[in-house]
């Protein structure tokens, strides 16, 4: 959500946003804001007048009863009763429209970054760096769930018969490098100095919309039947909405918070053989960063969040790529962007693996965070999210660039510790 005094003082400049993410439907949004806006503040005004001139008319009634002056003091009493009728539905009017600018504040794009490329959808995202050399082998490397079975690692016919398409058991070995992974990746992000939390699986409606655009809640979220809850789609959220309504003194920023939790996700669509087995599934587990800071160190944040995950999987010997969002591929809440892809020597191509945001205010403003400052005033601070790591898709990555010609998978020298010193799989 954008500041409002922005739309009354620079909708032009709003509107060249909504241009440039190729929203054009949403143009005449801003029209209506400002003038459900100004309808609101003439509402508020008079509301404010009357009760003005309530509250000195009222004090006449007694002063005019002890003169005598019944008829007047009735005149009066009508005429406060007149205003007090007058008030309710200004009050009513103030709601409705109070509602209708939320609503359409709600759907209106954050301000994105001067530096953010302008492109229609992910066809036209940028690339940033590489870091690794990214290898084909001069042997066959087979589809991630055959390498998974090969060596007893998975069940999706199991998985089909109790839960459907979209879900998986993992077994044996495999199941422990998926574990190892983010045991791995929390202590990774804990000697980085972030806080390790594992946040409530589920949240309120209000804080889904704090945190996230109508359009990513659509085509994300399951809802508990019959109660006021979500199952998270990423930890981002409940770490979010940890803050929602609080008032955060500004010696406690940064706060630079990991979290581990399952996620749910209804990955809607139809999906090609690579993005089958486990790479778009329904549920899986997820080590996330989530800062909350003052407005002028986000960039460097910005920075910082998305490099830990390039340091992490470089450490397990998977090139990666940065590739910073285009305008149009941004969603709504979202400043800036960068995509992390790891390589497959299988499909000898990049995929994505992470994403690292800058939401700027906006998850403040919808939750009401603030951070005091007694100088200054209080304000709202920025907030950012990263992947560290995601398995099972991240082991698509890991299993496919740490794959021998025999078969075999060797494990990582960072990684052996948590595989009970183990330094392959066969």
């Amino acid at each position: 959500m954008i500041d409002m005094k922005l739309i009354r003082t620079n909708p032009e400049l709003v509107k060249e946003n909504i241009k440039k993410k190729f929203q054009d439907e949403k143009l005449v949004l801003v029209d209506e804001v400002i003038e459900f806006d100004k309808q609101f503040r003439e509402a508020k005004q008079r509301c404010d007048y009357l009760r003005s001139q309530r509250n000195t008319i009222s004090k006449q009634i007694g002063a005019l009863m002890a003169q005598g002056k019944r008829d007047e003091a009735e005149q009066t009493k009508k005429q406060v009763s007149d205003m007090a009728g007058e008030l309710a539905e200004l009050e009513e009017k103030i709601t409705v429209l109070e509602e209708k600018i939320r609503e359409r504040m709600l759907v209106i794009p954050n301000i994105i970054d001067d530096s953010v490329p302008i492109g229609k959808d992910d066809s036209e995202n940028v690339e940033v760096q590489r870091y690794g050399e990214p290898a084909v082998p001069d042997y066959e490397v087979p589809y991630h769930v055959d390498i998974m079975e090969s060596l007893n690692g998975i069940d999706l016919d199991s998985a089909r018969r109790t839960s459907g398409n979209g879900f998986y058991y993992l077994k044996g070995n495999i199941a422990r490098l998926h574990s190892a992974i983010l045991s791995y990746a929390r202590d990774f992000m804990i000697d980085r100095g972030f806080t390790y939390y594992i946040p409530p699986f589920m949240i309120r409606s209000n804080v889904v919309t704090g945190v996230m655009s109508f359009a990513e809640m659509e085509n994300m979220m399951y809802k508990i039947e019959g109660e006021d809850l979500y199952l998270i789609g990423t930890s981002e959220h409940s770490m979010i909405g940890k803050f929602i309504d609080t008032a955060l003194d500004e010696e406690e920023l940064p706060q630079a918070l990991t979290s581990y939790s399952p996620c749910f996700r209804k990955e809607v669509g139809a999906h090609g053989i690579e993005e089958r087995g486990v790479y778009r599934i329904h549920q899986f587990e997820k080590q996330e960063m989530v800062v909350v800071c003052k407005p002028e160190e986000s960039p460097e944040w910005f920075e910082k969040l998305y490099n830990n995950t390039v340091d992490f999987f470089r450490t397990l010997d998977i090139p990666v790529r940065t590739l910073e969002c285009c305008s149009g591929d941004l969603a709504d809440l979202k400043v800036k962007s960068i995509d992390v892809e790891a390589w497959s020597p299988r499909q000898q191509k990049y995929f994505e693996v992470g994403s690292c945001s800058n939401l700027g205010d906006a998850q403040a403003r919808r939750l009401g965070i603030r951070v005091k400052n007694k100088e200054t005033g209080n304000y709202f601070p920025h907030t950012l999210n990263n992947t560290v790591v995601a398995p099972p898709r991240m082991l698509i990555a890991f299993l496919e660039n740490n794959l021998r010609e025999d078969g075999s998978i060797a494990i990582p020298k960072a990684l052996s510790p948590y595989m009970g010193g183990m330094t392959e799989i066969r």
